[in-house]
């Protein structure tokens, strides 16, 4: 990041008032701008709003000039409030940075800096140089949340993962005889919809195909909605092409994961993946979806790819959703299976977890607790 020297941020009452709307535009494009970050702008003058936008799809015009534009240009001595800092280099549109210094507002709110080695602080310094007050910082929490995915991607060169399940009240996830439908409530399973509406990719394991039969979809009531990329595990040659998967009329392909001297027709795609403990090596499938600009991942079991993938230290966020029924039996499949922990010391923490209904359920938000580099969770 460059050295760069900052007027002192004297904070304005509406600025986070303006940030949060903001933030509120850049949410309209999760789920379609990615490998793009979801970004938001509100451009304020006199304590008029004159110009909103946010970044739509991948490869049109980003937030800012799609704000300046319902300005209609007329921008000069304005503050203009972004939820991410202006990009700085040419990449499928021209640098914001170019544009906003041509317009000349007053002053221009970040929310936080971007997370991009090509961006990062760079946007800011170029108007700062220009002699456009820059202060940064306002909602940052909540932006940095809003861009997790984004954030992990260009940090680290792996999607986010959250790990997602329905289950009773104590942790099955289907019957003894196999039967899921339904664990949950018709709120909670509307809630995953909008989950699939926003990742890149699902991800579930070749028995939950087989056993379910899902379709894989987005199905929601709104007019845009995109299905995400499927990806299927199977290991143990336990898929055939007889499932809903391989029969529909989708915008999104269907990818199956095999062991890398497998193959497997029917797919859209196959991925040969080398084997790991437990099945296929997920931190390598990762790094090949990573490859591909897949930045998030849904994984929606079942319990034993849920338990690979935590073994495996790809997870990211969990969101569990507890439905207020009592399954029972010890031959009933569980949420997370495998081996499991020998110690307590062992166990898998969590942190930043948070609870709220969902209909009659609950949902139980949580993120994956970092550990030091090298050791188990990194």
């Amino acid at each position: 990041m460059p050295e760069q020297t900052a007027t002192v941020y004297q904070p304005d009452p509406s600025d986070e008032t303006h940030m949060r709307r903001a933030l509120e535009l850049a949410a309209k494009g999760k789920g379609r701008t990615s490998p793009n970050p979801a970004v938001g702008c509100v451009i304020v003058r006199d304590g008029r709003v004159i110009g909103e936008g946010y970044h739509e799809r991948a490869g049109e015009p980003h937030a800012e000039i799609n704000a300046i534009e319902d300005a209609r240009g007329d921008i000069q001595g304005a503050t203009l409030y972004v939820s991410l800092e202006p990009c700085c280099f040419h990449g499928r549109t021209p640098p914001c940075t170019d544009t906003i210094i041509r317009h000349r507002p007053r002053r221009v709110v970040v929310a936080m800096h971007d997370p991009n080695p090509r961006v990062c602080g760079e946007g800011i310094f170029a108007l700062r140089q220009a002699g456009i007050r820059v202060d940064v910082g306002v909602l940052e929490e909540e932006a940095r949340r809003l861009n997790e995915a984004f954030v992990k991607f260009m940090t680290r060169g792996l999607p986010f993962v959250i790990a997602k399940c329905g289950m009773s009240l104590d942790g099955k996830i289907a019957t003894r005889t196999g039967d899921s439908r339904w664990v949950t409530g018709e709120a909670s399973r509307r809630l995953v919809h909008e989950l699939r509406n926003e990742v890149d990719a699902i991800l579930v394991g070749s028995r939950t195909v087989m056993m379910d039969d899902p379709s894989l979809t987005t199905r929601l009531d709104e007019r845009d909605v995109k299905d995400p990329i499927r990806v299927i595990v199977d290991a143990d040659q336990y898929l055939d092409t007889d499932r809903r998967v391989f029969q529909l009329k989708s915008g999104a392909p269907t990818w199956v994961a095999v062991p890398d001297d497998r193959s497997f027709e029917g797919a859209d795609e196959v991925l040969r993946i080398p084997s790991g403990k437990g099945g296929l090596d997920l931190t390598l499938l990762m790094k090949e979806l990573s490859a591909r600009d897949i930045v998030s991942v849904l994984i929606e079991g079942g319990g034993s790819t849920l338990a690979s993938a935590f073994e495996s230290s790809i997870i990211d966020k969990v969101m569990f959703f507890v439905a207020p029924k009592i399954i029972g039996g010890q031959h009933a499949i569980t949420a997370v299976e495998g081996e499991g922990a020998a110690r307590m010391a062992d166990v898998i923490r969590l942190e930043r977890m948070t609870a709220r209904p969902v209909g009659e359920d609950i949902l139980i938000e949580a993120y994956v607790m970092q550990t030091i580099p090298g050791e188990k969770g990194d």
